[in-house]
């Protein structure tokens, strides 16, 4: 069918049709150039480099292929990639001179002041744009929030003080119905309650010889996480990370306790306990709420984790396939974006796995200052069942970002470099440039897996 369909086109039509494909190819490459060339300096947020054209095309001749460009944010949301567009053509706004283009793609009609904009600093506030605001206030005020929009607007940064609220909502933990939010969150509550009573506030006697092992590799582990944040110095802090880490263990005997999860369940402490503390987190102190409260935030930082890494069992179950496919994933990504980067690491004998898997393992977490994970995690949550293989592409801009300094570096030096990133003065501004980075070569590469095949 395809080749009579072919042979039916007269010569004018044929070589109007190679010649659309021909642009389209030759924009694809160029695309890719201005991406590269981000690794050399250029500071131009990278979703909009998917919408700047040097050529006019007709708009009809290019639908299809267009479509490529669009991404699900879950593989069970049909549909989404057209909501989306359509919602990311009303988010471009310049407010108070402080406007960072994300998660951005518009018509052709609007690239010259895409473009303008792109001229604008990238700053962390964008959460906090009073227009956004308006957006979370508007959706969070329904009846029933509708889930699709949220993850939408939550993907570039949630304002702090509704960030408890509309985590709870995107991992599915409290239910999208406001009528029935209260008495789902009392329940699971006090299911956390009964856990915490039958498997935790027990004697050693009543444990296996591998759940004591395990309780002391945990009583071990929580004073190691987030060192640098002395609020999770403190014994009342530890105690309840105790507590999560260990019933969580024991109802997922899969996968049990594995060295780095004591870091993931730090994010959804901070978000949480900011319900009932104010100011910032090396000014808090946990005894100043009640035992009550305490155990609710526990609860939700329990079923939070739970759910968050239902998705990605397998990356915590022995041996680990699923770091390890995941970082194979990253090795092919980086090769196809930056193959010098890629090729000189090869050369001095540097497998992806030696820095690679903490930061799956770890979601970054250890990589990043700490008042920046949780605006990492805004994404990471927004994601949604799709989070496992958008890291890929969130890990390839991180270690992108030092394209130039990893060339130059040998095999003891790059071992060094990539265990200490020198990230500690990153601001919003580079956290969000990693992240665009990643959404428009997410865009590219997604649906084209043949440019991750050896």
């Amino acid at each position: 069918m395809k080749n009579t369909g072919i042979n039916t086109l007269g010569g004018e039509d044929r070589q109007t049709k190679d010649n659309t494909i021909s642009g389209l190819d030759s924009r694809f490459n160029q695309t890719l150039r201005n991406v590269q060339g981000l690794l050399k300096g250029r500071s131009i947020p990278g979703k909009v480099l998917l919408t700047r054209r040097s050529d006019v095309i007709d708009p009809s001749s290019v639908s299809e292929k267009s479509s490529n460009y669009s991404r699900s944010l879950s593989h069970n949301d049909i549909g989404t990639s057209n909501r989306i567009a359509k919602s990311e053509e009303e988010d471009i706004q310049i407010m108070n001179n402080n406007t960072i283009v994300s998660k951005s793609k518009s018509s052709t009609s609007n690239t010259e002041d895409l473009a303008k904009e792109v001229q604008k600093p990238i700053m962390g506030a964008r959460a906090t744009d009073s227009a956004r605001v308006l957006k979370f206030t508007k959706l969070l005020s329904g009846t029933t929030i509708i889930s699709d929009k949220l993850r939408e607007l939550a993907w570039s940064g949630v304002p702090p003080y509704m960030r408890p609220n509309i985590w709870r909502l995107l991992l599915g933990y409290a239910p999208p119905n406001s009528d029935r939010k209260e008495g789902v969150l009392r329940r699971k509550r006090l299911e956390y309650l009964d856990s915490v009573a039958q498997f935790y506030d027990i004697p050693d006697t009543e444990r296996s010889d591998d759940e004591i092992n395990m309780l002391r590799q945990i009583a071990v582990d929580c004073p190691r996480t987030v060192p640098d944040v002395t609020f999770f110095q403190q014994a009342q802090v530890q105690k309840s990370l105790e507590r999560i880490l260990y019933t969580w263990a024991i109802r997922h005997p899969a996968s049990g306790y594995v060295q780095g999860i004591n870091d993931l369940a730090t994010p959804f402490l901070v978000v949480f306990l900011s319900e009932y503390l104010e100011g910032g987190v090396e000014k808090w102190s946990i005894s100043d709420l009640s035992p009550d409260k305490i155990t609710n935030i526990e609860a939700d930082c329990y079923w939070c984790l739970s759910k968050l890494l239902d998705g990605m069992q397998d990356h915590y179950t022995f041996a680990q396939p699923g770091i390890q496919r995941l970082v194979f994933k990253l090795k092919e990504l980086v090769r196809r974006i930056d193959e010098p980067v890629s090729r000189h690491m090869e050369e001095q004998g540097l497998e992806f796995l030696q820095f690679a898997f903490r930061w799956f393992n770890c979601l970054l977490i250890r990589e990043i200052p700490f008042h920046l994970v949780t605006r990492l995690w805004d994404t990471y949550l927004a994601e949604g069942d799709s989070l496992p293989d958008f890291l890929v592409y969130i890990f390839a801009s991180f270690l992108l970002t030092w394209s130039e300094e990893l060339q130059k570096l040998d095999f003891q030096e790059l071992v060094m470099f990539l265990q200490h990133v020198p990230t500690q003065n990153w601001t919003h501004q580079e956290l969000e440039m990693v992240l665009s980075r990643a959404y428009i070569w997410h865009s590219m590469f997604n649906n084209s897996p043949r440019h991750l095949v050896s």
